[in-house]
C-alpha cells in the first residue's frame, strides 16, 4: 500500500475567515450549512463547498460570488470526500463554529481561522484524508504585559469583553 503526503495551501483574500471541517450527506449539507450561516449571523457574506465521494462532485453555494467559487476551488484541491470550506467576510469563527458543530451531518472541524491555512492531507487508492491543519506561524515567544494590555484591549473594542 502506498501513501502520498501533500501540503495544500488554502487559497483567500486576506481579512476572510475560513472553517474547514468534515460532515457527511453532503448532497443535503452544503445547502443546510449555508442555511445555518444566513440564520446565525445577518449580514454575513459567505461561500460553502463540500466535496461529495458519489458521484466525486464538488457542491457548491453561498451569496458572495467571490467566497463561492474560491470555496469551491479549495475544496477541489483538498479533494478529500465529505470535507468542507466555509469562506466567510462579516462574521467570525466564533460567530458561527457552535451551530456549525451541532448540525447532525457534521463529524469534525479541522480548524476555523483568518490566517493563512495550510492542510495536510494524504492520499491513498481510495482517495484522500485530511491528517491536519496548519493554522498561521509558529508562537516565538511569550507575550509581554503590555502585549497582553493590547490583546484585552482589542478584544473590548470588538465586542468580545464584558466590563
Amino acid at each position: 500500500m502506498v501513501m502520498k503526503i501533500e501540503v495544500v495551501e488554502i487559497e483567500k483574500p486576506a481579512g476572510v475567515e475560513a472553517i474547514i471541517g468534515q460532515g457527511n450527506f453532503s448532497i443535503f449539507t452544503v445547502d443546510d450549512l449555508a442555511k445555518v450561516l444566513l440564520t446565525t449571523v445577518p449580514g454575513i457574506k459567505f461561500g460553502i463547498a463540500m466535496n461529495e465521494a458519489k458521484p466525486q462532485l464538488t457542491r457548491f453555494t453561498g451569496n458572495d460570488k467571490e467566497l463561492e467559487e474560491l470555496a469551491a476551488k479549495n475544496a477541489l484541491k483538498i479533494g478529500a470526500g465529505h470535507v468542507f470550506v466555509i469562506l466567510m467576510r462579516n462574521a467570525f469563527p466564533i460567530n458561527v463554529l457552535s451551530t456549525i458543530k451541532s448540525h447532525p451531518a457534521v463529524a469534525m472541524i479541522y480548524g476555523a481561522s483568518e490566517n493563512p491555512l495550510q492542510l495536510i492531507v494524504a492520499e491513498t487508492e481510495l482517495g484522500r484524508a485530511v491528517l491536519g491543519i496548519v493554522d498561521g506561524k509558529a508562537a516565538t515567544k511569550i507575550e509581554t504585559e503590555e502585549q497582553k494590555k493590547e490583546r484585552r484591549e482589542l478584544v473590548k473594542k470588538i465586542g468580545y469583553a464584558v466590563d
